[in-house]
């Protein structure tokens, strides 16, 4: 195996270390803006291959990786909606089962360290994992995953193809399913236009800005629109859900009632908000942190004074988060259901 690096400028930074052979791979990059940090994927452990990402992308939308081969990845995550669910406010799986919790948006995720709303999983190479074998998701076991794909021809032909071998395991299943995600990647909508000095707000979306940076920055940072990390955002507890957030993890007390602050990214689409799905709109979601929030133990320190701000503020709030949609991401045909 030939060991090369290759990293292009040109106006993006394309970033790629990849381990391969030129005779049996093509290597794919994913791209990355100049003003953005150094993804925290390790690509050298899964370089990403076009054979990989194509399998894993065969892999998300097949209901094969269910029990009952009725429910796929993409069935909680469509890509018009930022590979989210909008249809309902808690996940459906097989049988009709319902879950506890709204499904996080798939994007950018060579970024993210923890998975989950609680961090569950700290890994992207093991997230499938998770509602794979989920009992009111897909209700199945990575072995019998495996079973199935090891008898369809078809798969035997991409495994071979992405990972030169006909036998089928369940770490080069994740692995390709991973491919397939890290390369789900959003950076040009109209915001990221703006800072590349390609495109200008219109006077709303630039005072929405300002709000913006001044109140919500904190949490959800520039470029990114998250910091990756757990906060209480002071939504009062659902009783039928019972749901204690990353402390179900943890076990620590510290950590009840925090959850995984979500990406702004493609905001507008990826309705129902918050981790239980509660709100249906951008103006239900400002209007808690204008006035709503319920304080406790664990309350995020950054929202102990509410943001106070009036009709006007809150239109140009939402204003700006719109321009966080980038509809190249939303309908490009290379993420889209294969043919």
């Amino acid at each position: 195996m030939k060991k090369i690096v290759l990293i292009f400028v040109l106006g993006f930074l394309i970033f790629g270390i990849v381990s391969f052979s030129k005779s049996h791979f093509a290597p794919i990059y994913i791209e990355i803006p100049t003003n953005w940090p150094k993804p925290v994927y390790d690509f050298k452990k899964n370089p990403l291959t076009e054979e990989g990402f194509q399998l894993g992308r065969h892999l998300f939308y097949d209901p094969i990786l269910s029990k009952d081969n009725t429910i796929s990845c993409s069935s909680c995550h469509l890509q018009a909606t930022g590979f989210t669910h909008v249809d309902h406010e808690l996940s459906h799986g097989i049988e009709g089962k319902i879950g506890t919790r709204n499904s996080l948006t798939l994007q950018n995720l060579a970024w993210s360290k923890n998975f989950m709303w609680d961090g569950g999983v700290n890994h992207l190479d093991v997230q499938a994992i998770t509602p794979i074998t989920s009992e009111v998701e897909m209700n199945e076991t990575l072995e019998n995953v495996v079973n199935k794909l090891q008898k369809s021809e078809k798969y035997v032909d991409l495994f071979e193809k992405a990972f030169r071998t006909k036998k089928i395991t369940g770490q080069l299943t994740l692995k390709a399913i991973s491919q397939f995600l890290v390369s789900l990647t959003t950076t040009n909508s109209k915001y990221d236009k703006f800072i590349r000095n390609e495109e200008e707000f219109t006077e709303m979306e630039q005072k929405g800005y300002a709000l913006f940076q001044n109140h919500c920055t904190s949490c959800h940072k520039e470029p990114l629109l998250t910091n990756n990390e757990f906060r209480n955002n002071g939504l009062p507890m659902v009783a039928d859900l019972k749901d204690l957030g990353r402390m179900k993890i943890t076990q620590n007390s510290k950590d009840s009632l925090l959850f995984k602050v979500p990406t702004l990214r493609n905001i507008e689409f990826t309705f129902p908000y918050m981790h239980d799905g509660r709100f249906k709109t951008l103006t239900e979601v400002i209007k808690h942190y204008n006035s709503g929030v319920q304080k406790s133990r664990t309350l995020s320190k950054e929202l102990h004074q509410p943001m106070n701000l009036n009709d006007n503020e809150r239109t140009e709030l939402v204003a700006f988060l719109k321009t966080l949609t980038d509809k190249t991401f939303l309908f490009n045909k290379k993420y889209a259901y294969p043919k």
